[in-house]
């Protein structure tokens, strides 16, 4: 099933289990996708799958930089509740790759494009995120590539 589709269903299953938390959580979400689908001119047909994956990819991302920062200022509660928004939006995301997994890609990468120095580091970095849609985070691709190439 489509993301933006069960988005929208969860809002509805949400409302009627009265959990406003989780309501407004997914609203936000929703009004950050048709945000992006405006800024976009897709309006009308709305983001294709990968966009979608792309935009609470960096909903989470940013739900996990406001937790870092509560943390280093002591509102520990604030934080956890960051978390836990966090927690909500990757339900929607496809599975992490782990550690192995993301090394065979990133090895596989820096083979197909016989990479060697850290000047095509944003070729493979490209092509890696190309290739894990989601599946990984931007700054554990950038530093894994990293290492390989130096």
């Amino acid at each position: 099933m489509n993301t933006s589709l069960q988005i929208d269903q969860d809002i509805k299953a949400a409302m009627l289990a009265g959990d406003k938390p989780k309501v407004t959580i997914l609203r936000g979400l929703k009004s950050a996708l048709l945000y992006v689908a405006v800024a976009e001119g897709k309006r009308d047909q709305g983001l294709d799958e990968a966009k979608v994956i792309e935009v609470l990819g960096k909903e989470a991302k940013k739900r996990q930089d406001s937790a870092d920062m509560y943390i280093k200022g002591g509102a520990e509660q604030q934080a956890q509740a960051e978390l836990a928004e966090k927690l909500i939006i990757e339900a929607y995301l496809p599975q992490q790759l782990s550690d192995d997994q993301l090394a065979q890609i990133v090895d596989q990468v820096i083979a197909e494009q016989a990479a060697t120095s850290s000047q095509q580091l944003g070729a493979v970095i490209g092509a890696v995120k190309h290739k894990t849609t989601g599946q990984a985070d931007g700054g554990r691709i950038a530093a894994l590539v990293k290492e390989r190439l130096s």
